[in-house]
């Protein structure tokens, strides 16, 4: 970075012209500042690892965790700046929080969790969301506030009759940072079902929901539960003292800084990739893997694959979510990072993960009749209530490195594939697909392979890698913007340009190729369920 830019970007951090992005994701919080008035550029980053657990059959995070990774993000991204612009950043234009969507998190009127964080992950509401997809008339997926809540009705759990609030990961942190209980109505649509004529919860539905409980949870009234419904450009609350302390205990973070609505990591990936107008579409892969579709029209029916959300400007999109993404890929390039380790290459991780995606280039189309599964938990779309990872072959197939990372890199598209292929039977047309997680920073692998497994042209941007924090620091930088432009066009005209975006046409080869293998996934799915009776 030249001198006259490290002067401005100073100049831009100690006068508040920015915007600070916190994501909460499966497995790395990550903060993220950019310039307010131009917020493609990044001024500093920070990131800390953290992981869920499996406690008595929950997956679940600790919210003293919570707190600890924010610190240490923010912490990093402080030093970041100074590292890199030589100043302490004590304030901010604007700031934004994201966090993994759906979930379940209850406190009651003295603001005590009253039961650990129920995430995404959980599948344990198989029968709450058949009762209320068939009530409701649309497809409530296991993983929403609403399933879980309805699920707790029904095992007759002691903590909902001392239920006062609901909210997802997101609504939490910006509740504890600003006392403010609201939510961005991108991640409200993973809660209770939206009317996108009002850009709040459907009326008809609460009411239809309140009559289902009334005889078990006798007063229950889910609209006093839920968070505020807001939306993009709508200002949030402010830091509070409090607030500051808790995100920075140093004391040099002064409050009063505006926050955006908190929003979903689904919303936040709409966002980083430039697709929130209809025909647009985005892929979003980390722990999990999700496809999301801006919709021109409704869908004419039901489908269990299919998640009806919205944008985080409340228009809707068709959601295809997997709860598996690229972990299982992760867990086997770091066997060779170790394999490289011990005879000595002396090969960094990020090297090691660039040389088998390279070599994937060279597997065969179909991935040489070898399978990967990748399902640490339960896949709904799959009909999978467990995870059983695995890696299947016949005698016959091609068993080489490059076939085994292609079919590697293939498993993670492919339960994500069986549902887009739902929103195609629909008569769904994309006209470009962007994509955007840490497996995309090799280029033309990842990105390339989706291009065959969807058919359609893949984009991806030079912000692929940073994600949701970078997507919620622009909804953040958006409130001083949203009174000239909508969304859409802020993200068109003041955030991404002609060139920000690497485009990749579907391979002619990559194609039929990636059908086979997704053929023979579909028809291998019967091991899959064998593996979880049995193991």
């Amino acid at each position: 970075m030249s001198g006259t830019m490290t002067d401005a970007a100073a100049a831009a951090i100690l006068e508040g012209r920015t915007s600070l992005g916190i994501e909460l994701g499966s497995t790395r919080i990550k903060a993220c500042l950019v310039l307010a008035d131009d917020p493609a550029t990044v001024l500093a980053v920070g990131s800390h690892e953290w992981e869920n657990r499996f406690e008595h059959r929950v997956w679940t995070y600790a919210l003293d965790d919570v707190w600890t990774g924010v610190q240490a993000a923010h912490a990093e991204l402080v030093a970041d700046a100074q590292r890199r612009h030589g100043v302490q950043l004590t304030t901010a234009g604007a700031i934004g929080v994201s966090a993994m969507m759906h979930g379940y998190l209850a406190f009651d009127e003295s603001d005590e969790l009253l039961v650990p964080f129920r995430t995404w992950r959980n599948t344990s509401t198989g029968r709450s969301s058949e009762v209320l997809s068939a009530l409701l008339g649309v497809n409530i997926p296991l993983r929403w506030s609403i399933a879980h809540l309805y699920q707790a009705v029904l095992d007759d759990e002691p903590h909902v009759a001392d239920a006062a609030f609901l909210t997802t990961l997101a609504g939490y942190v910006h509740w504890k940072l600003t006392g403010r209980r609201v939510l961005g109505v991108g991640d409200a649509s993973g809660m209770f079902p939206i009317d996108v004529a009002t850009g709040d919860y459907d009326a008809s539905m609460l009411s239809k929901f309140d009559g289902l409980v009334e005889e078990r949870a006798f007063g229950l009234k889910v609209a006093e539960l839920l968070p505020e419904v807001l939306v993009a450009g709508q200002q949030a609350g402010e830091l509070t003292a409090d607030g500051a302390a808790l995100l920075d205990p140093s004391g040099a973070l002064s409050p009063g800084i505006p926050f955006c609505p908190p929003e979903g990591d689904a919303g936040t990936g709409m966002v980083a990739t430039c697709s929130v107008a209809p025909r647009t579409g985005n892929v979003s892969a980390g722990t999990s893997i999700f496809g999301m579709v801006v919709l021109e029209r409704p869908l004419a029916g039901i489908h269990h694959e299919l998640d009806l959300v919205t944008t985080p400007a409340g228009d809707p999109v068709a959601m295809v979510h997997c709860n598996n993404g690229a972990s299982e890929l992760a867990a086997w390039v770091g066997m060779f990072s170790r394999f490289a380790e011990v005879t000595g290459g002396g090969l960094s991780s990020d090297e090691v993960f660039e040389a088998l995606f390279r070599e994937a280039l060279d597997g065969d189309p179909d991935a040489g009749g070898l399978l990967a599964y990748n399902h640490l938990a339960g896949e709904p779309i799959a009909g999978l209530s467990e995870g059983r990872p695995l890696f299947v072959r016949t005698p016959d197939s091609r068993f080489t490195l490059a076939n085994v990372m292609r079919a590697q890199l293939y498993g993670v598209f492919g339960t994500l594939s069986l549902g887009m292929r739902v929103l195609a039977g629909e008569g769904v047309e994309l006209d470009r697909m962007f994509a955007h997680g840490g497996m995309f920073r090799t280029a033309g692998v990842a990105q390339r392979f989706l291009a065959g497994a969807l058919d359609a042209p893949v984009a991806v941007g030079e912000t692929a890698s940073e994600g949701g924090a970078w997507g919620i620091a622009v909804l953040a930088s958006y409130l001083s913007a949203s009174d000239g432009l909508d969304l859409d066009g802020y993200l068109r005209e003041r955030v991404f340009r002609g060139d920000d975006f690497n485009v990749v046409d579907p391979d002619p080869e990559d194609v039929p190729g990636f059908a086979a293998y997704l053929s023979r996934y579909h028809a291998g799915l019967e091991v899959e369920r064998t593996a979880v009776r049995v193991l």
